[in-house]
């Protein structure tokens, strides 16, 4: 029997022995570990050497893939902040008030309660360093939503400006960024990625001795755009030949790479790795890079792209096909996961917050959260898992215009097998992976299914999209908030440059 689970976006873990792992069905909820959640953005599943990339070098995220359980079909949204939101909710992104990145329609609802929040109930301190992109209005911010520490980034992006509320710090840079730390704007030293792992490493250290576990929350701009990328990191690749954004893209994520290898060496020496568990993760599909595409490496004897490598899937950053919302997903708890092993079942973003709460012995907000726990998964590899439609829609329409004149545009409902896209395009994923073939007219029936599910599911979010007449804010709230700090009590050095 099919369950359905609507699944609304805005587009859309080594013990030293068997017997110290779960034995399958093992109940881990309410163990209350230290959780680590580390999220990229825009690096999508491709470019994860593992994952068959040709050239790229990611050996740390190599090793945490060995080390860990692998959620090969993990479904995420095709653009950040959906994602985000379902991360902190468990619910789908438009029934989060989301159905765009910037004007307004990016703020996570506050009717919602958050991961953090939820945490918060059985004694869990949380921490987020990086990028929040859910609101940068104060009531929006992660301090008024259950984080107890807050080290972030405005807007989607560092140096991010729109007409609207959503703005980064004025004029702010990837070198030594301005960098807004529980309220107020400090000065940092060095490369966004390098400070964002270090103010994590440096939080969990302080924490580790404490008598409350901890979540911390690792959230990278890189690899987004702008492209930049230390010296160091990209010069392999313009040695190749390649252009600026392509050796500023793959630079980021060997850096991120760097450290990644960094963060779990700090974990392992302050005794961290046997008792928190860590996800690795993407937040939508990989990235499509603009630049030249005419050098040696960038093609293969038949001509094939490999700027673009994206394991052989149809879609990018933005598309509602698997290639835009497949992501990496790797799960590490030493001494209670089995690590190597890879689960084929469907699962996606709105999953993560049931599955945390459960292992902290959290109770779930009522009538809001809509994904399953991977508890069962992450303890038994043949759990059994029942069959449900998620649904993405790519969002994005003009401000002002009424969602129903798009509910038929730019949306997908993905089964464990099928993947209808706009409703006319049907394709087995099981037999057709890279969606070459439309197969609508062989399996009527299925696609008729979708639609009627995914009509029925649009009919009950419609009314949750909160946001869509929200005026525009005449102000950015962080340029205001950083150019009154900056006359009354000056920018500090943050204290923990090095």
């Amino acid at each position: 029997m099919r369950t359905f689970l609507f699944v609304a976006t805005t587009l859309l873990c080594t013990a030293s022995g068997l017997e110290l792992f779960a034995a399958p069905g093992e109940n881990l909820e309410g163990s209350k570990p230290n959780i680590l959640l580390i999220i990229t953005d825009d690096q999508g599943y491709g470019p994860v050497g593992r994952h068959g990339h040709p050239w790229l070098k990611t050996p740390n995220q190599d090793e945490l893939f060995d080390r860990s359980i692998r959620f090969e079909r993990f479904m995420a949204s095709p653009t950040c902040a959906p994602t985000r939101s379902a991360l902190m909710t468990g619910r789908h992104p438009m029934r989060n008030g989301i159905t765009h990145t910037i004007l307004e329609r990016e703020r996570l609802t506050l009717d919602a309660t958050t991961l953090p929040q939820t945490l918060k109930a059985v004694g869990y301190t949380s921490g987020i360093f990086g990028k929040w992109h859910l609101g940068d209005e104060d009531a929006y911010l992660p301090q008024a939503r259950g984080f107890d520490e807050s080290f972030i980034h405005g807007a989607g992006g560092i140096g991010q400006k729109y007409d609207c509320s959503c703005a980064d710090a004025p004029n702010n840079q990837y070198f030594d960024p301005y960098i807004r730390h529980n309220g107020k704007f400090v000065k940092t030293k060095g490369f966004c990625t390098d400070v964002f792992f270090s103010a994590a490493i440096q939080w969990m250290d302080k924490k580790r001795t404490g008598d409350k576990p901890f979540f911390a929350y690792l959230a990278t701009n890189a690899p987004h755009a702008p492209y930049i990328a230390p010296p160091s990191n990209i010069k392999r690749f313009k040695e190749l030949g390649f252009s600026d954004s392509h050796a500023g893209f793959y630079g980021m994520i060997e850096n991120i790479d760097e450290n990644l290898g960094r963060l779990t060496a700090a974990m392992e020496s302050m005794g961290l790795l046997e008792n928190t568990l860590i996800i690795f993760m993407s937040d939508n599909g990989m990235a499509g890079i603009p630049g030249k595409k005419d050098n040696a490496i960038g093609q293969t004897p038949d001509g094939k792209d490999l700027f673009r490598y994206n394991a052989n899937m149809k879609g990018m950053k933005g598309s509602v096909d698997e290639g835009g919302v497949r992501v990496p997903f790797f799960v590490r708890w030493d001494g209670k996961i089995e690590a190597g092993r890879s689960i084929s079942h469907v699962v996606a973003h709105l999953d993560v917050f049931p599955t945390l709460a459960r292992l902290a012995g959290a109770k779930l907000p009522n009538d809001q959260v809509e994904g399953r726990s991977l508890l069962p998964l992450l303890t038994d590899s043949n759990a059994t898992w029942e069959d449900r439609y998620l649904f993405d829609h790519k969002g994005r329409w003009p401000t002002g215009s009424e969602p129903n004149d798009h509910e038929w545009k730019d949306f997908t409902v993905r089964s464990s097998q099928y993947r209808l896209v706009d409703g006319n395009a049907l394709f087995d994923m099981i037999a057709d992976p890279g969606q070459t073939k439309n197969c609508i007219d062989q399996h009527p029936e299925v696609a008729e299914s979708m639609r009627q599910a995914y009509d029925q599911w649009w009919k009950q979010t419609r009314p949750m999209m909160v946001n869509e007449t929200a005026p525009m804010s005449p102000t950015q709230p962080f340029h205001e908030a950083f150019y009154a700090q900056q006359k009354t009590a000056g920018i500090p050095d943050w204290e923990g440059n090095e």
